[in-house]
């Protein structure tokens, strides 16, 4: 007589697909992030840095630090807010160490290696990536919103303004505003599909992803979140005023403020790693066309790198290796479960 076994199989080979998986996706994220810090510390030297750096007293220094923390804090909350609108089952704490845990791929090309994030919240919280791409998109979308409405405000209240400044303000705008409409975005997903006609699975998870844009992208969320993003992003450019005054190029609030937003949204879209070269090349450039000596305005503009960048990048790797171990210990409890 045949006999059926109804012993249950184990699960447990899939294991090491997933391992394997795990370990390539580390490996290219080592590998952009080797290529974001070689061309950092290329455009960089490391005596340029301790000769500028030494410019500083240790209470100016750390001013400028903890207006840093300042921004990268409220802009931490922010991403809290818009977990917790997503519906993601996370504490305070915890998005608090995925959203500065990112920081130690700030480098990276495009900076796509923030993306990191959603590798964390997929271990620890079983959600798919389709369902956390909103919480990325925000990210970015209220970051441009923020520093466009900053940008148009320090027109308005500067002295003098920055050619193509207003431009700059109403593309961010335009922007942001698109990457939060739940239909625009949905409807650029199918458009695109439907010219290539291909990754059909790709392309329905991105739509919906898409509609789950509905949840953070009303006005209860967006104005708390651009609020924070506001505050944060005010903070370092006031850091960068204070520097310059301490330096003997007071220029006034508004216009470092403008110039400060300005580079950094101008770094921003060269996609290179931390908006390398174009940030400290507008800046440098705007400082000039203000009247500011080279011997201040180059030494003025590696300083505030360093205590933005640099600062976000050591933050960074502080919290990566500890949100990488919880995210695993995450995993095997959902294993477990």
């Amino acid at each position: 007589m045949m006999t059926v076994d109804f012993t249950p199989r184990d699960p447990k080979p899939k294991a090491p697909r997933r391992g394997l998986r795990d370990h390539a996706v580390m490996a290219g994220l080592v590998v952009l992030f080797l290529a974001g810090l070689a061309g950092l510390i290329g455009a960089t030297g490391w005596q340029e840095v301790r000769d500028q750096v030494a410019r500083l007293t240790p209470w100016q220094g750390a001013v400028l630090l903890a207006l840093s923390l300042a921004n990268y804090l409220l802009r931490g909350l922010r991403w809290h807010v818009f977990a917790r609108r997503l519906g993601l089952p996370t504490g305070a704490v915890q998005d608090m160490r995925h959203f500065l845990g990112g920081f130690a791929m700030v480098i990276t090309p495009g900076r796509v290696g923030e993306l990191v994030r959603m590798r964390w919240l997929r271990r620890e919280t079983g959600w798919a990536y389709e369902r956390t791409a909103p919480l990325a998109l925000m990210d970015r979308a209220s970051d441009l919103a923020a520093m466009a409405l900053i940008l148009a405000l320090s027109v308005a209240l500067a002295a003098r303004g920055v050619p193509g400044a207003v431009p700059v303000a109403v593309a961010a705008l335009a922007v942001a505003f698109a990457a939060t409409r739940p239909r625009l975005v949905t409807g650029g997903v199918t458009l695109a599909h439907r010219l290539t006609g291909r990754m059909p699975r790709l392309f329905a998870r991105a739509r919906s992803a898409a509609r789950l844009l509905e949840r953070v992208a009303g006005f209860r969320t967006l104005g708390p979140a651009l609020a924070l993003g506001i505050a944060g992003w005010l903070a370092e450019g006031y850091a960068f005023h204070l520097l310059l005054g301490w330096m003997g190029a007071d220029i006034g609030f508004w216009k470092a403020v403008l110039i400060f937003v300005f580079a950094t949204l101008a770094g921003g879209l060269t996609g290179s790693p931390g908006g390398l070269g174009g940030a400290e090349a507008a800046m440098i450039a705007l400082l000039a066309l203000d009247g500011v000596p080279m011997e201040v305005s180059v030494p003025a503009t590696a300083i505030i790198r360093i205590t933005t960048l640099w600062f976000a990048l050591g933050i960074g790797m502080a919290v990566f290796p500890i949100a990488e171990r919880y995210s695993l210990r995450g995993a095997h409890a959902l294993e477990r479960g």
